[in-house]
C-alpha cells in the first residue's frame, strides 16, 4: 500500500520539502506526497519587507502552489490545520472563507501515515496592551499587503496636508532584528522612489523612522562588528536607533515604553520576537513555552515517530541546551536532511540526527547596502562582507531558494526575465 506523506505549511522549508519528496517518491508512485496551506501562493518568508514597501511585486514572485504541484509530483490542498487525532492519524481542517465570510470549503479531514509540521512562526507580542490592534505585523505575505496599502494611504495623506503644515511622516518599527532592521532601510528606498514617481512631494527629510530594540544593540544574534556596521549605515539613512527601550503599551497615535517615553507615529510595526502559532500547543504534541514542538535530532516528534517538525515551529536539539536557531537557512538545511530522513523511514531503515552548519548571515539595506559574516572556508570566524559582494551574495540566497523548488533551468530564466522587468516595469508596485 502506497504510503502517504502530509506536509502542513508551504513556507520556504516546507516547499522545499515536498519538491524534494515529489521528485525522489511522488514521481516514481514510491508514496503519495500532499501539501496543506491556507494561502494559494508562496512567497519567500526574507522577502516580505521588500513586499510590505511595494519594492518587491507579488504577482512576478510568488508561486502558486496547485501550478507547482503539477509540474512536481505532489498534491496541493488549500485549508488551515484546526486539529489532529493521532489514533486514526488524520489532519483536521478548518472551514475556508472568502472576503465575504462564505464559506467555500467545509471543514475536512486528512488521512496520513506521516506527517510533518512546517508552519514556521509569527511575531510575538508578548501580551502587550494595545500591540495586537494598533500595530501591523508582516508574518504573512497577506499583512505585508496590508501594510503596503497602509503606508501608500499615509504617504498620500501627509503628501495632501503638506501645503498646511509640513508635517513629518513617523513611523515605529519594534524588533532590531534582521527583519527590523532591512525594513527600515526598505521604507527610506521607497520614499525616495514614490517622489520620484510623483506619488508624493513628500521630501526625505520629512519622513522619521524609528527602529526600537529592548537589548543593547539591534541584531543581537550576530556579532558586534556587524550590528555595529549596520547601525552606523542606518543613521546615515536618518533613522533613528532607541536600544535598550522596551514597548509597555501601544494606542493607534503612539507607542509608550516602560521608561515613559512616548513615541507618536501615523504607522507602527512589530518585529520584536517570535512564536509558533499557538494552536500547536494544543495539539497534545509536547511544546516549549512558545509553543515549539520538541522534536529529537531526527526531528521525530519525542512523542510521535510518526509526526516530524522541523524549521520555526519546531526545538530541534542541537548539544546539551541550545536548539537550531529559526533561520531560513536552518529550515533549508532541515528540508534536505529531513527528505533523506522520511526516505530512509519508508525503507525501514534508521534515521540519522540533524546538525546545523551555521553558513553566516547576511543584512539587506535596500539598494544601499548589506552587510554580514561567512563561515566556512579557512576562516574559522567567518570573513566579514559589506557592498557590492555582500549583496551579490545576498541575492545568491534566493536564487539558490529558486533553483531547490524550480530547477537550474527554470531559475536561469526566471533570472533573464527578472532583469527584463527591472528596466520594463515600474519599481514599485504603486496601486
Amino acid at each position: 500500500m502506497t504510503q502517504h506523506i502530509v506536509v502542513v505549511g508551504g513556507g520556504a522549508g516546507g516547499l522545499e520539502l515536498v519538491t524534494r519528496l515529489g521528485r525522489s517518491l511522488g514521481k516514481r508512485n514510491k508514496a503519495k506526497i500532499t501539501l496543506i496551506d491556507r494561502s494559494a501562493t508562496h512567497v519567500w518568508k526574507p522577502l516580505y519587507h521588500e513586499l510590505a514597501t511595494g519594492v518587491l511585486n507579488s504577482n512576478l514572485d510568488e508561486v502558486s502552489f496547485q501550478g507547482h504541484a503539477k509540474n512536481h509530483h505532489y498534491r496541493f490542498l488549500r485549508g488551515s490545520m484546526a486539529g489532529l487525532d493521532r489514533e486514526k492519524r488524520v489532519v483536521r481542517l478548518a472551514p475556508l472563507f472568502n472576503e465575504d465570510g462564505d464559506e467555500i470549503l467545509s471543514s475536512r479531514e486528512v488521512a496520513y501515515d506521516y506527517l510533518v509540521m512546517a508552519l514556521g512562526s509569527v511575531a510575538n507580542d508578548f501580551g502587550i496592551e494595545g500591540v495586537s490592534e494598533h500595530c501591523h505585523f508582516i508574518d504573512t505575505a497577506e499583512q505585508a499587503e496590508s501594510f503596503r496599502k497602509s503606508m501608500l494611504d499615509a504617504f498620500l495623506h501627509i503628501n495632501d496636508a503638506s501645503s498646511k503644515d509640513q508635517r513629518e511622516l513617523a513611523i515605529n518599527i519594534v524588533g532590531g532584528g534582521a527583519t527590523g532592521v532591512e525594513l527600515a532601510a526598505e521604507l527610506t528606498k521607497a520614499s525616495e522612489m514614490l517622489h520620484d514617481y510623483g506619488y508624493t512631494d513628500l521630501e526625505h527629510s520629512r519622513l522619521k523612522i524609528r527602529l526600537i530594540e529592548m537589548a543593547e544593540r539591534i541584531l543581537p544574534p550576530l556579532s558586534e562588528k556587524v550590528s555595529r556596521k549596520v547601525h552606523q549605515e542606518l543613521e546615515k539613512l536618518d533613522v533613528t536607533i532607541h536600544t535598550d527601550t522596551s514597548i509597555g503599551k501601544a494606542t493607534k497615535e503612539g507607542l509608550y515604553t516602560n521608561d515613559d517615553q512616548y513615541f507618536e507615529a501615523d504607522l507602527h510595526v512589530w518585529a520584536a520576537g517570535i512564536k509558533a502559532p499557538p494552536f500547536l500547543s494544543e495539539l497534545g504534541l509536547s511544546t516549549k513555552k512558545n509553543n515549539t514542538i520538541k522534536v529529537h535530532a531526527t526531528m521525530q516528534s519525542i512523542d510521535d515517530e510518526r509526526i516530524y517538525a522541523f524549521g520555526d515551529c519546531a526545538f530541534c536539539p542541537q548539544g546539551e541546551d541550545d536548539g537550531v536557531p529559526p533561520r531560513a537557512q536552518a529550515a533549508h538545511q532541515q528540508a534536505k536532511h529531513l527528505a533523506k530522513n522520511l526516505i530512509a523511514a519508508l525503507a525501514g531503515e534508521p534515521l540519522k540526527d540533524f546538525k546545523y552548519t551555521d553558513r553566516g548571515s547576511l543584512v539587506s539595506l535596500a539598494d544601499y547596502d548589506a552587510v554580514g559574516r561567512l563561515m566556512g572556508g579557512l576562516a574559522r570566524r567567518g570573513v566579514f562582507m559589506e557592498g557590492v559582494m555582500a549583496r551579490l551574495a545576498y541575492a545568491s540566497l534566493y536564487r539558490m531558494h529558486q533553483v531547490t523548488i524550480h530547477g537550474f533551468s527554470k531559475t536561469a530564466f526566471t533570472m533573464v526575465a527578472d532583469s527584463f522587468n527591472y528596466y520594463l516595469k515600474p519599481r514599485m508596485k504603486l496601486h
